[in-house]
C-alpha cells in the first residue's frame, strides 16, 4: 500500500524524499533549543527535514505553492510559537514554511498533525494528509478556539 497519491510521491522524490529516509537532526536540535521539543517533532525532521518543494499553480481548493522542511526558518519566532501552542492548548514546533516568501509557517503538534500558522492556526492533518494537501493544493481548516480554550487555563 502507497503512503502518498503518486503525484505528490513523485514531487516528493523530485525533491530528495524517499522511504526511509533519515537525516541527522543534532544541529537544528543546537539552534532551535528555545522551541518545545517533542517526539513527533523529531520523527517529522529526521524523514523530511531540509526538503524543498517547488509546486505552483490552481490546486483543487486553492493555489499551490512553494513549501520548505527547515525548522531554522522560525528563529526568532519562539515566543509567537509559545504564545500559539499556549492558546490552543497543542504543543506548535515549526517545520517549515509555505509561499515564495513563507507567508505561512508550518508547525507540528505532539500529536503529529500539521498545521498553517500565521497569527492564527490551520489544521492540514496527519503528516500524510498534510503533506499531499500542499502537494495538490486542498485548503487547511481554521482551528477555532472553545470556549474553554479563550477563557481558562
Amino acid at each position: 500500500m502507497r503512503r502518498f497519491s503518486s503525484e505528490a510521491e513523485r514531487v516528493l522524490r523530485r525533491a530528495g524524499w524517499f522511504p526511509g529516509r533519515q537525516v541527522d537532526i543534532e544541529a537544528w536540535k543546537a539552534s532551535l533549543a528555545l522551541f518545545d521539543w517533542h517526539d513527533e517533532v523529531e520523527r517529522f525532521l529526521r524523514e523530511f527535514g531540509g526538503i524543498s518543494v517547488n509546486v505552483r499553480g490552481p490546486g483543487i481548493t486553492t493555489a499551490r505553492e512553494p513549501f520548505e522542511f527547515d525548522p531554522e526558518l522560525a528563529v526568532g519566532e519562539e515566543d509567537r510559537f509559545a504564545e500559539l501552542s499556549r492558546d490552543f492548548r497543542r504543543r506548535f514546533f515549526p517545520v517549515g514554511a509555505v509561499g515564495t516568501g513563507g507567508e505561512f509557517f508550518l508547525a507540528i503538534d505532539e500529536q503529529g498533525y500539521l498545521y498553517l500558522v500565521i497569527s492564527w492556526v490551520f489544521y492540514l492533518g496527519d503528516v500524510t494528509s498534510g503533506i499531499e494537501r500542499l502537494v495538490t493544493g486542498v485548503k487547511a481548516e481554521r482551528v477555532e478556539r472553545t470556549v474553554e480554550d479563550v477563557g481558562g487555563d
